[in-house]
């Protein structure tokens, strides 16, 4: 007997780098877990994206959100910020990754509740294995919960 095939998760990748967005999407195409990656791509259409307002009114609600700091329009502290104050958000992880490494920026990350704080590389090898142990940590170690 087979079991039945597990169903994909959900993962909102906020990032208004369209390089970012590319090499993000070739890493987890050949991730273990099953996936559907969305995209926002600045911090307004990610709440409405996780609000399901407007054109999103039928968007999935993600188990996992992948989150630039530097964004246009609402920057990611404030999404940080919004999603982890409302009730009806606050449960899902989110894992910052950004070009940032200064230490007011991850300290101000983890104050707002992020779950993790990844610097992204310039390297292409180096950044396709950072989001490979993004996936393989959120994905196949963490249980995540499906409220």
């Amino acid at each position: 007997m087979t079991a039945a095939p597990a169903v994909p998760i959900e993962i909102l990748l906020v990032e208004d780098n369209p390089g970012d967005v590319r090499l993000t999407k070739e890493a987890l195409k050949d991730a273990k877990v099953r996936n559907n990656l969305h995209v926002a791509m600045d911090g307004v259409e990610a709440l409405a994206f996780l609000r399901k307002q407007g054109k999103f009114g039928a968007a999935a609600r993600p188990d996992l959100i992948l989150l630039d700091l530097n964004l246009p329009k609402k920057n990611g502290r404030e999404v940080l910020e919004e999603v982890k104050r409302d009730p009806a958000l606050q449960h899902i992880p989110i894992v910052i990754l950004t070009t940032s490494q200064a230490e007011q920026d991850v300290l101000e990350s983890y104050r707002l509740r992020a779950n993790a704080y990844v610097t992204k590389p310039v390297d292409l090898d180096q950044f396709l294995k950072v989001v490979g142990s993004i996936e393989e940590f959120w994905l196949e170690i963490v249980k995540l919960s499906h409220p």
